[in-house]
């Protein structure tokens, strides 16, 4: 596949999707919130350290959703309506107060998810099950995520360190000892595959990751900082190759705590490896065919297919791969 001849498109990525119109206008008018919480078809997404229920549902697994008098008590988020005008909410609150009779109480990890029985109704998080919710319930959940990972570490006003209170629906938080709002926090960080005049992929492997665990460069966007600068600077730093055309593909939200990844690809004109030992403990040049038999023999392993990072290595291979982390 020749990439310098695409269309920049990276398809669907998983943490983008969303069937739901955010609704700003709505989040200052203090008398529709209580109507639409009070509203008996208005549903409401428990979410308690980046983990929501969900329930198996013949071969799928749908997010639970609760009427909102079934709620347990917490910050609640406006997250927007449906098509049909139903309104959607985030409630941060721990698991246990939204107990279901068929919960089972314990986490689930992606083996295990084939194991539960029809029905049954387990605590998850995106890594876990991103890939497998629908579009409505796959942005309901990057949506709760991200909202409830802001405000647990924004309860403070970084001017004055009063408590700050919730606010437009949970879109801002706000001091009243000295006025100041403080709005949800998106952090830009680039992530690009790297390729060179061989037609070969550069892939990583980080310091804290096992042996054989492989994905492409990342890093966060320095202030004042162009998003193709902070491309070239990221991989010079943490590889040592020079880099030129950086080219954007696509982006999706990353809410672990509160990323946004922009994804690009970017080609070599050096490749010789320096590597920042604290960032980077190997790097490897792949051809396809070398990816292919690496995974086939279990020697690496990509990301999962709900990162953005696996949709770069596919799109630069030219089809979906296996060999999931």
């Amino acid at each position: 596949m020749d990439i310098t001849t695409q269309e920049g498109l990276l398809g669907p990525l998983l943490l983008a999707r969303s069937a739901i119109d955010r609704s700003a206008p709505l989040r200052g008018d203090t008398a529709w919130l209580e109507r639409a919480w009070a509203d008996g078809a208005t549903r409401v997404v428990v979410v308690d350290d980046g983990q929501a229920l969900v329930r198996r549902r013949g071969q799928g697994v749908g997010l639970v959703l609760l009427p909102a008098a079934d709620a347990p008590p917490g910050e609640r988020y406006l997250l927007g309506l449906d098509a049909e005008g139903i309104a959607y909410f985030a409630v941060a609150a721990p698991l246990a107060g939204a107990a279901l009779p068929n919960a089972s109480g314990r986490g689930v990890a992606p083996v295990a998810l084939s194991a539960l029985r029809d029905g049954e109704t387990v605590a998850a998080g995106l890594r876990q099950v991103g890939s497998l919710l629908e579009d409505l319930d796959a942005g309901l959940l990057v949506y709760a995520v991200a909202l409830e990972a802001w405000h647990a570490t924004h309860e403070f006003c970084p001017r004055c360190g009063g408590r700050t209170e919730v606010r437009s629906g949970g879109h801002v938080r706000v001091c009243p000892q000295d006025g100041s709002q403080h709005f949800p926090r998106v952090d830009p960080a680039v992530i690009m595959l790297v390729h060179d005049d061989e037609d070969r992929c550069l892939l990583a492997r980080g310091p804290q990751w096992p042996e054989g665990r492989f994905s492409v460069l990342a890093g966060f966007v320095e202030p004042g900082e162009s998003l193709e600068n902070a491309v070239a600077r990221e991989v010079a730093e943490e590889v040592g190759v020079r880099v030129v055309e950086p080219r954007y593909l696509g982006s999706q939200p990353w809410p672990f705590p509160r990323s946004l990844m922009l994804g690009f690809f970017a080609r070599a004109v050096s490749t010789e490896f320096v590597l920042d030992r604290e960032e980077i403990a190997e790097a490897r040049w792949f051809s396809r065919a070398e990816l292919r038999a690496a995974l086939d023999s279990g020697e690496v392993r990509l990301p999962s297919e709900v990162s953005i990072a696996r949709r770069l290595i596919e799109t630069w291979y030219g089809e979906p791969l296996t060999g999931d982390w």
